[in-house]
């Protein structure tokens, strides 16, 4: 179950800080975006999200490279790394948040299994890129990935004392 307190602790620390974000979201299909929203005032901080769930949308809505898909697949560092560059640079925001993976119960590989999600925080300073390996059902996997979402911004609001 999604942490309620996680999601007014990530919105506050946006909002005081008056840090805007944008989202690109696969697996997680809207659920980070719906958790930003929780929060009344979130149309300070949330600029915008999206739902890039098709290779297509990740290409022509985010310019992630096609190559970066054919070669390292969307369920990747590489691919998330650029679908947050690209969603922040696209919404002109401060932060750009991305997330893709496996949430199944099908479209696993032995490579890449089941439960299998990257994640990747950008800012101006660089970009952060996490891979996880979560376990449960499909709306298990997706509530995992979207508290790690969430922590991965307050982390990063925390780290640059925007508390």
């Amino acid at each position: 179950m999604a942490s309620d307190a996680l999601d007014r602790e990530v919105g506050e620390l946006l909002l005081r800080s008056k840090t805007t974000i944008a989202v690109a979201e696969s697996c997680t299909g809207g659920l980070v975006c719906h958790r930003l929203t929780n929060l009344s005032g979130s149309s300070d901080y949330l600029e915008r999200g999206l739902v890039t769930y098709s290779n297509r949308s990740k290409i022509e809505m985010l310019g992630v490279p096609a190559q970066v898909i054919q070669d390292h697949g969307a369920v990747s560092e590489s691919c998330v790394r650029a679908m947050a560059v690209g969603v922040k640079a696209l919404a002109g925001t401060d932060l750009g948040l991305a997330v893709s993976g496996i949430a199944g119960p099908t479209g696993g590989t032995p490579d890449k299994p089941v439960g299998t999600v990257h994640i990747a925080l950008a800012w101006n300073g660089g970009v952060q890129c996490r891979q996880y390996s979560f376990s449960g059902n499909r709306g298990g996997i997706k509530e995992k990935a979207s508290e790690a979402a969430l922590a991965q911004i307050r982390e990063y609001c925390r780290s640059t004392r925007h508390e």
